[in-house]
This record gives C-alpha cells, structure tokens and sequence, in this order.
C-alpha cells in the first residue's frame, strides 16, 4: 500500500473537477509536501522519496501556471504533463542507478537483503514497468487531449490503469520472485 501513499498527490490532482485545476494543483502541492515531511519526520531516507520529491516540484510548478493563467493550454494537457513528468522521475532514477522503487522496497524488507543482487534486480525491473506504464499512458492522454477529449472519462479510465497495472504488476512480480526464492 506504499504505492498508494507515493502516488497520493497525483491521486487527489486527477479527482478534484478540472474545471478548477487550480485548486487541484494548489491540493497536489499540500499533499506532496505534507506526505514528504511526514515521511522524513517518519525517517524516510531521500532515496524512498524520489516520486514525492518530484511531485512537490511538479505540482509548485502547475500550480503557479494555473493560477496566473487559469485559461492556460496547460490545462488541457495537465493530466497527459503528469503522467510525463512521473515517467520522466521513474525513467531518471533508472539512470542514475536509484530505481524509485528501491527506496519504497526497503521500508518493508529487511536491511541484509538491501545489497543483494535478486533485490536490486527487481526494483529495476519493477520501476521500468512503471516507467513504461507511465509513458504510454501520457502518450495515450495526449492523444485525448489533442482530440478534445484530454478531461472526459476516456482519460479518467487511462489515468488509472496507468497506475492500476503497474500495481497489480508489482505485488504479483514481487509475490513470484519471493516464492522462486524461497523455493531455493
């Protein structure tokens, strides 16, 4: 359920009306904020907190465009802008070596496994498919968005399995790798 938690302000930006996308942004910046500094207060290290980090800084960013021009072609393309910019987090810290999903692991395993290949493995594999998951679905948004379409149910339905597969994908990867390993 940790994912849940990471993805909060993106939650609370896509269901809040895009009539006032200001507000909407206004509320993804508070619970960005708010979810980094409980989770530092929690002692969260900077590496678990890779998405919020980058939610906070996407969402100050949207909400001074929104509010200085609330008729702004953005909005059109915020929900497609969103699910870029959490593709553009994911694919970086693949990059760099610091999958985001790696931080997110080691709250809940055991600090001896944190070195392991096996586990290192799988966080990579498992933040490519949420950095796939993450492009196709602002591919797919943009292309609603260009047709008109960037705030109907269509682009309800795409927002969330861009992050519905990519959960059920991670408790099942995570389930098998478990049980391969703990068959041996």
């Amino acid at each position: 359920m940790s994912y849940v938690r990471t993805f909060l302000p993106w939650i609370v930006f896509a269901v809040l009306p895009s009539g006032q996308w200001q507000w909407a942004a206004l509320a993804g910046l508070v619970a960005a904020v708010a979810m980094t500094v409980q989770q530092r207060r929690a002692g969260a290290g900077f590496d678990a907190l890779i998405i919020e980090i980058g939610s906070a800084v996407f969402f100050a960013a949207l909400t001074v465009i929104a509010f200085a021009d609330p008729h702004s072609g953005v909005h059109d393309y915020s929900a497609a802008l969103s699910s870029a910019t959490l593709a553009l987090i994911a694919g970086v810290s693949l990059l760099v070596g610091k999958p985001f999903t790696l931080g997110i692991a080691k709250r809940s395993t055991p600090r001896e496994v944190w070195g392991l290949r096996p586990f290192i493995r799988t966080n990579v594999v498992i933040t490519a498919v949420w950095t796939a998951a993450f492009t196709v679905t602002a591919a797919a948004l943009a292309a609603l968005a260009h047709a008109g379409h960037g705030h109907s149910m269509s682009a309800t339905l795409v927002q969330a399995a861009g992050f519905v597969v990519p959960m059920l994908f991670t408790v099942r990867y995570v389930a098998a790798v478990q049980a391969k390993t703990g068959a041996r």
